[in-house]
């Protein structure tokens, strides 16, 4: 009979190992947004840092950045991006 899968030896669930004590990502979780703070995810939206890399730079979330970003109004977006549709419409309907 197959063994439970929090049993399996490589299962992530059911895990009891060390865990990091205090992420630098979410030190500072539940906190107030300075200004200084609000520049600084201004500044890393402007230069197209991805949000993983905002949160460590921020000591936030991930999920806490991407929500002030919207609320604020600032885009997350690569400018840096091509477009997606790039033919004209007519060539694609032959």
């Amino acid at each position: 009979m197959a063994r439970a899968t929090w049993k399996r030896p490589g299962s992530p669930i059911g895990k009891k190992g060390p865990r990091k004590a205090n992420p630098s990502y979410k030190r500072r979780s539940r906190q107030r947004w300075s200004d200084k703070d609000l520049s600084k995810l201004r500044q890393l939206a402007k230069g197209n840092t991805p949000t993983g890399v905002m949160s460590i730079k921020l000591q936030r979330p991930a999920t806490a950045i991407r929500s002030k970003a919207h609320r604020e109004g600032i885009s997350l977006r690569p400018t840096n991006r091509s477009p997606y549709n790039r033919r004209a419409k007519s060539a694609m309907r032959r």
